[in-house]
């Protein structure tokens, strides 16, 4: 989150003393060698910007969940049968019951191309898959979680992405939320931003 507001602010002040130089130094016959870098300092503003929310979403996930380093994750891009969306998804053990294994979806969102790169198919070449294997996973997949790769030199967790269940977002239409969630895995999910249930009816889970 820290990051996303720096870098926020970098690119305001990189637009904003760009335009003051062209019009307090220079004549207006270098406007057109200015609109470019305006352009591209603007756009990467919005950018942050529009990032803003899910790094502070992140950012609750991490506090009330730290890190597991996970290998041989299932994962795919075609549509998994046991999910509303028609999206990449991560298949995760379910926290109180290791042998169930909890899709979780992998929503589009501007940042999602680096990762649906690694993702694979039968074309993808296995340097790009194994930049995500093994994977860095914090997070309730019944509910909200964040994944990351290894960074550099196999040191920390870099381009972190936000993952979450559609009930646990609040969206309308969307399944409630089950996996026989305990009233402290609730509470702690809620503290983490998923939007949950006072208490889980029992409901059938999905074939």
């Amino acid at each position: 989150m820290i990051t996303t507001i720096v870098r926020l602010v970098g690119w305001i002040a990189v637009w904003v003393a760009s335009l003051g130089v062209l019009v307090t130094f220079l004549s207006p016959g270098f406007t057109i060698l200015f609109i470019p870098l305006l352009g591209y300092a603007a756009f990467r503003a919005v950018l942050q910007l529009a990032y803003l929310g899910p790094s502070i979403q992140i950012q609750r996930v991490l506090w009330q969940y730290p890190w597991q380093f996970l290998t041989d994750v299932p994962r795919g891009r075609n549509k998994h049968p046991g999910l509303q969306d028609d999206a990449m998804w991560f298949e995760l053990p379910n926290p109180e019951d290791p042998e169930e294994r909890i899709p979780l979806p992998f929503l589009s969102t501007m940042r999602t191309f680096w990762w649906m790169r690694r993702f694979g198919t039968t074309r993808t070449k296995p340097e790009l898959k194994a930049q995500i294997e093994p994977l860095w996973f914090a997070g309730d997949p019944r509910f909200v979680a964040v994944v990351a790769a290894t960074g550099r030199g196999g040191k920390g967790p870099k381009r972190l992405h936000l993952l979450y269940q559609r009930a646990a977002a609040g969206r309308r239409g969307a399944d409630p939320v089950h996996w026989d969630a305990c009233p402290a895995a609730l509470e702690r999910a809620r503290r983490a931003g998923a939007h949950v249930p006072e208490s889980v009816p029992p409901f059938p889970r999905p074939n």
